[in-house]
C-alpha cells in the first residue's frame, strides 16, 4: 500500500488552487497514461486526476505516486467508496467524481482526503456541500452555458469552491477563471492521446505551458 503522508488536506487544496489547472487523464493502458501525466507536468502543471476508467488505472496511479513524488495524484470517475477507499490506499491524493455520491464523500472525510464530487445544479451542488465536499466539480459546465454558467451559480453561492469540467479549452479558460472558479479541469483539449500514440509528447507540453500561461497572465491582472 502506498498511502502518502506528506501532504495534509489543506495544502493539497491551497496546491490545487495555486497550480489553477487539473488535467483529467483519460487513456487506454496504464503506460499511456503515465506518459501523458509526465507530458503535461513537463509544462508546470503539477496536479493531475487519472480515471478510473482507465484499463489498470490503480498501476498508473500507483507508478506516478511512487516515481513522481513532486506531483499533486488523484483518481477520477470514483463512482463507490470502496474505490475510493482503494484509491486512498493505493496514494491518491484526492478524489474525484463525475456525480455527487454521499458515502464516497464520508469515504474521503474518514482519511481527511480532499473530496470533488460532480454537480450540475444549485440544489446538487449545495448537496454536495452540505455533505462534506471540499470543492465541487461542476460537470459538463459547457452543456450548461459554460462560464456564464459557473458566474450564475457563484453569485448565490460564494462560499463554495467550484472546478468547472467539460468543454474547458484554450479558449475559454480566461473566461471560466472571470467566473470565478477555484481551478480549471481540462480533459481531451490538452490530454491527448492522439499526441502520445504519434510521439509528440512535446505538443502536450508545450499545450500544458499555454493554460499555465493564461493562468499567470489572468492572476497578473487582478
Amino acid at each position: 500500500m502506498a498511502m502518502q503522508t506528506k501532504w495534509t488536506k489543506r495544502t493539497i487544496l491551497d496546491k490545487m488552487q495555486q497550480v489553477g489547472l487539473m488535467p483529467v487523464v483519460r487513456a487506454s493502458s496504464p503506460a499511456q497514461a503515465v506518459r501523458l501525466a509526465r507530458a503535461i507536468a513537463a509544462g508546470g502543471v503539477t496536479v493531475l486526476e487519472v480515471t478510473m476508467t482507465v484499463p489498470g488505472a490503480l498501476e498508473a496511479l500507483r507508478t506516478l505516486v511512487k516515481e513522481n513524488p513532486e506531483l499533486l495524484i488523484g483518481a477520477g470517475t470514483v463512482l463507490d467508496p470502496e474505490t475510493a477507499r482503494t484509491c486512498i490506499l493505493e496514494g491518491a491524493q484526492f478524489i474525484v467524481s463525475p456525480g455527487t455520491n454521499v458515502r464516497t464523500i464520508e469515504m474521503c472525510n474518514r482519511y481527511t482526503v480532499p473530496s470533488l464530487p460532480g454537480a450540475l445544479t444549485p440544489t446538487e451542488v449545495i448537496t454536495a456541500w452540505e455533505a462534506g465536499a471540499d470543492v465541487v466539480k461542476v460537470f459538463p459546465a459547457s452543456a450548461m452555458g459554460g462560464a456564464k454558467y459557473i458566474k450564475s451559480l457563484k453569485a448565490p453561492l460564494p462560499q463554495i469552491e467550484m472546478i468547472p469540467t467539460g468543454g474547458v479549452s484554450l479558449a475559454s479558460a480566461k473566461e471560466f477563471l472571470e467566473a470565478g472558479s477555484f481551478a480549471l479541469g481540462v480533459g481531451a483539449d490538452l490530454a491527448d492521446t492522439t499526441a502520445i500514440d504519434e510521439g509528440r509528447d512535446a505538443d502536450v507540453t508545450a499545450t500544458a505551458r499555454k493554460y499555465m500561461e493564461i493562468i499567470a497572465e489572468f492572476r497578473a491582472g487582478l
